[in-house]
């Protein structure tokens, strides 16, 4: 019986993705041929007519079948880019977004001096604090998660990218780790959980099948951990100090009076695609 070619494997696995609604079939198939072959996705496109040995194929069909039940495809693969970072992926934490990459570009444009201290809360797979931890490697950064288990992932990933010198973590929820008349940051971040239990019923199954839910609802509104945040920021940041976050896409008149009440001047941004995503404040 002759071999398949990447091509016929190709159309077959798409196809067959595609019947299980996944939005992306040929970039998922793509990335599991190439992630086979140890390839680059450009080399498959100039080998199509390349065989795949059955022990190539003996590989492949446990992650496709994986992704066909609608595994994230990042906790296939077992990595994700972030930053400019290769990060360790998997189910003890919360995936990475691109949109998270937006947070720090946006948030190292509008810092004028370097950072001394930083703060990531929520850090899960520490993609936020070792990004920063790498754009201003003189901060001393804190990152703080209340799951064990991501922390471990983040440290994994400080160990793997070279980042552990600058870089301490804390297990607790939110601020609870932390000693505000000790600790003083220029800068907090975090990518809270902001979704609704309403948005969250309506996930992609990766989502609601798969990551971490704790890292991804907060209530009935999505606000809780938001009002948890603002309730003790300020007790943490400098004066001048920078409170940046990444949030649900409806929240801005909440968001508004919580800063408000915690005595800090904020505002919105939109993200790329024009949804108000981002929130900064500032400690007068």
């Amino acid at each position: 019986m002759p071999l398949l070619t990447v091509r016929e494997i190709k159309e077959r696995t798409e196809a067959f993705f595609e019947s299980k609604g996944i939005l992306e079939a040929r970039l998922d198939t793509d990335a599991l041929i190439s992630h086979v072959l140890e390839s680059k996705r450009l080399e498959l496109y100039l080998d199509l007519d390349r065989p795949l040995t059955e022990a190539q194929l003996s590989v492949l069909r446990p992650l496709v079948k994986r992704r066909a039940n609608r595994e994230p495809l990042q906790y296939i693969l077992g990595t994700v880019e972030f930053y400019g970072m290769e990060l360790k992926a998997d189910a003890r934490a919360l995936i990475p977004r691109h949109e998270t990459e937006e947070l720090i570009e946006r948030v190292v444009k509008q810092i004028s001096d370097a950072p001394k201290k930083i703060l990531d809360l929520g850090t899960g797979s520490g993609a936020l604090a070792l990004a920063l931890a790498g754009e201003y490697p003189d901060a001393q950064v804190d990152a703080v998660d209340v799951s064990s288990s991501a922390l471990s992932l983040a440290r994994e990933n400080a160990q793997s990218l070279e980042l552990t010198s600058n870089i301490q973590f804390h297990e607790g929820n939110w601020f609870s780790p932390l000693d505000s008349e000790k600790s003083q940051y220029d800068l907090i971040v975090s990518n809270p959980p902001y979704l609704t239990t309403k948005e969250m019923a309506t996930a992609q199954p990766e989502v609601i099948d798969y990551e971490p839910k704790n890292a991804l609802v907060s209530g009935e509104d999505g606000l809780e951990a938001m009002r948890t945040l603002f309730s003790e920021v300020g007790k943490f940041l400098q004066k001048g100090g920078l409170f940046a976050l990444e949030t649900g896409i409806e929240q801005q008149a909440e968001l508004d009076a919580l800063c408000r009440a915690a005595h800090l001047e904020g505002r919105y941004e939109n993200d790329l695609s024009g949804r108000p995503r981002f929130y900064f404040a500032r400690k007068p």
